[in-house]
């Protein structure tokens, strides 16, 4: 149905009338002004016709009291698609800002000559509204009729706000859209979300809160007009337009929006539709309403005011997410799901001390599925505590079977997600399934991200703390891939510190990594923490990261991620890394966090007499049997210093010692293997075949439970000519 056009002749005569009054055409679901009268333009303090024409068509109750908007517009739509008479009263603030004047408004349906059904509205000044002390038969009526707004259920618009309410807004979107269509232009869908809403409600309270909410749509209207846009529930809208400009628009709105709100302002994501509007389809307009919000979404992480776009990409992922979410269940019955682990090598001794349990997922369809991909959308569905549990089930059956095996167990570490804790007791779950297993609590290894304990500080810290009570280590996973991880490790207690890859995959651009590292390393040793480094990948790697202490290694420089049956397979054909004996992990532990460029180790054997050296020196790690020994581990300066000072070393291969020189089983030799037996520091002077003379200081560190040998660390403190 097209717009009634009045003559001219009647058209002038209508508009100069002093009776204030409008007349209305309904058309594709939305009321369209087609006469204002003198006397309306008088009413509501209208100088420009024009104004008044564009404001009852784009924002027609913006100086209507916001309690009384919602009731009106409904009783207005009513009337408009259900006939009958148009009766309301309600509130219009003046012109001056000032108090409210009471107009009370009366309308009926008239067909013209043509057959087209229009409608009349008279509108009356009933005097001042000053609020609860008002009194008069009017302002009992619309305290009536404003307590019976509270009881409409089934309203065409929000109460908040005024604008149309979903249901609304979907059946004026499928005609705007049209509409649209057949200007020529294409239709755009938008859907925008004010971030930090909750805290604001509880920073300046809820009545703030809807005055926000009150504000923000204003705005949208007078961009987008009234019938174009809704509020979806809490900080949610809708709005359709024309994707003419609308890059522009939104910015202007984001500058408009922050200085109007100031303090009191929050940034707004928008997630844009760009519709194929086909009117000989069956286009969906909720579906396009669903595709802008997933636009949205995809900002979560944005504190900003920004923009983006449903494209493509984005179409394959939801797909992605259908499919994962879907299927998940099967995948855990059939085994799609597979656990592959990654080894965890000692650095001192190059067995594999522990191993992380790693979910793959090989799709009969879609093939190999990245962890990127099914690890959210699980996490984004609160099912990802199904998949954990399913990695600790098949942990404890690999355990089984490697025992059964006769290999040595090491511990089996399982990366816990935030929603973990939310969804079920993840602690007595965990506990429960080891203990029906009769396994001890050592041998799985808890890994939580530091970001996921600042979600919710104290309740994670109670979680921690309750896993190491009952015996399980609890790893910080990602260290340093956040902003607060000093702050975290302050207050929570962790067995162990995982490095994020980056710091390895910085080396090769400048020394600062290395720095970086070093530092963190001999933090983490003060601490009383072991840690591991991921991102392994080369010989540089692993020799650096020995010399500054890291006490496991993990990275494809080992091995990539594989499955038990490879892992058996690598056994059976000799060609394993080889697992650890659990007897000697406390041993390897001390070993392995020693700081090779920190000589407080052996400063803090209490001699103050040491105060006066360098704490940079040449330094190594020896092993010593009942006839033997070999170098565990040194650092770049005793290699250095070696390679110049020494004719022969000894090497990492344990050597009799009966092969070491003469000179160096006397001065040097000698003394380590009394520090070696009865634990007694060493100051050591050896008269090298050149005269030179080199003062060590050692120290045993440690003695192996299960070979019985010794480790006893040196540093050399001076060489001299005397």
């Amino acid at each position: 149905m097209g717009r009634y056009e009045f003559s001219s002749k009647n058209r002038e005569l209508m508009e100069n009338s002093l009776v204030p009054f409008a007349i209305y055409q309904f058309i594709d679901k939305r009321v369209v002004t087609l006469i204002l009268s003198a006397g309306f333009l008088k009413l509501f303090n209208y100088s420009d016709r024009d104004q008044a024409y564009y404001d009852m068509d784009h924002d027609m109750y913006k100086d209507a009291d916001p309690e009384d908007v919602a009731r009106i517009a409904d009783a207005a739509f009513r009337f408009a698609t259900e006939g009958g008479r148009y009766d309301v009263i309600y509130r219009t603030r003046r012109s001056d800002g000032g108090e409210y004047t009471i107009v009370h408004a009366i309308g009926e349906h008239f067909v013209t000559d043509s057959g087209v059904r229009l409608a009349q509205v008279w509108y009356m000044d009933e005097g001042s509204y000053s609020g609860d002390n008002s009194t008069g038969e009017l302002t009992a009526s619309l305290k009536k009729a404003i307590r019976r707004e509270s009881m409409i259920k089934a309203s065409y618009y929000d109460h908040l706000t005024g604008l149309p309410s979903m249901t609304y807004f979907l059946e004026l979107a499928d005609a705007g859209c049209k509409k649209i269509v057949d200007e020529g232009g294409c239709p755009a869908f938008l859907f925008l979300d004010l971030t930090g809403m909750k805290n604001f409600n509880h920073k300046h309270g809820f009545s703030e809160g809807d005055n926000l909410l009150r504000s923000f749509s204003r705005l949208l209207i007078r961009h987008f007009s009234n019938e174009n846009c809704s509020r979806f529930g809490q900080d949610h809208f809708a709005i359709f337009t024309d994707e003419s400009g609308i890059d522009d628009k939104l910015h202007e709105i984001f500058r408009e929006w922050q200085s109007t709100g100031k303090s009191k302002s929050l940034p707004v994501r928008v997630g844009v539709y760009v519709a194929n509007f086909d009117k000989s389809s069956n286009f969906d307009i909720s579906t396009a309403c669903d595709n802008a919000k997933t636009a949205c979404d995809t900002l979560r992480n944005s504190y900003v005011s920004s923009i983006s776009y449903y494209n493509k990409e984005l179409a394959d992922n939801l797909d992605r997410k259908d499919y994962i979410i879907s299927n998940f269940e099967r995948a855990l019955s059939e085994k799609w799901i597979n656990v592959y682990y990654q080894p965890i090598v000692r650095a001192v001794n190059g067995k594999v001390c522990d191993e992380e349990a790693l979910a793959r997922w090989i799709d009969p369809v879609r093939g190999f599925m990245s962890p990127a991909d099914f690890i959210p959308t699980l996490e984004e569905a609160h099912l990802i505590y199904k998949l954990d549990l399913y990695v600790v089930d098949q942990i404890i059956e690999k355990l089984k079977i490697i025992e059964k095996e006769g290999l040595h167990k090491v511990p089996q570490s399982v990366n816990l997600s935030r929603t973990d804790f939310d969804e079920c007791d993840i602690v007595s779950e965990i506990c429960t399934r080891m203990d029906n297993a009769g396994l001890d609590h050592s041998l799985l290894t808890i890994e939580i991200t530091e970001s996921i304990v600042g979600t919710d500080f104290e309740f994670m810290k109670k979680q921690v703390d309750r896993f190491r009570r009952l015996g399980f280590k609890v790893w910080m996973d990602d260290f340093g891939s956040g902003y607060s991880s000093l702050d975290v490790l302050q207050d929570l207690e962790f067995d162990l510190i995982k490095f994020d890859m980056r710091f390895l995959k910085q080396m090769d651009k400048g020394n600062n990594s290395r720095v970086i590292l070093t530092e963190l390393m001999r933090m983490a040793t003060n601490l009383g923490l072991e840690t591991v480094c991921e991102g392994v990948e080369t010989v540089e790697h692993v020799n650096f990261l020995r010399d500054v202490g890291c006490s496991k290694l993990q990275g494809y420089y080992f091995t990539k991620p594989i499955p038990l049956d490879q892992i058996l397979y690598r056994y059976r054909t000799g060609i394993q890394i080889g697992f650890e004996d659990p007897e000697e992990s406390d041993y390897y532990d001390i070993l392995g966090k020693l700081n090779l460029y920190d000589l407080d180790w052996v400063a803090g054997g209490g001699n103050t007499d040491l105060d006066k050296y360098f704490t940079t020196l040449p330094m190594v790690i020896m092993e010593l049997n009942d006839t033997a020994v070999r170098i565990v581990r040194s650092n770049p300066s005793y290699r250095d210093f070696a390679g110049r000072m020494l004719v022969r070393n000894i090497g990492e291969e344990f050597e009799e010692f009966d092969t070491i020189p003469e000179h160096r089983r006397e001065s040097f030799l000698s003394p380590m293997i009394q520090c070696a037996i009865h634990g007694i520091g060493q100051l050591v002077d050896e008269r090298l075949p050149n005269g030179m003379v080199v003062r060590t200081i050692m120290r045993r560190i440690a003695v192996n439970p299960v070979r019985k040998t010794a480790s006893v660390a040196v540093a050399v403190l001076s060489v001299t000519n005397s």
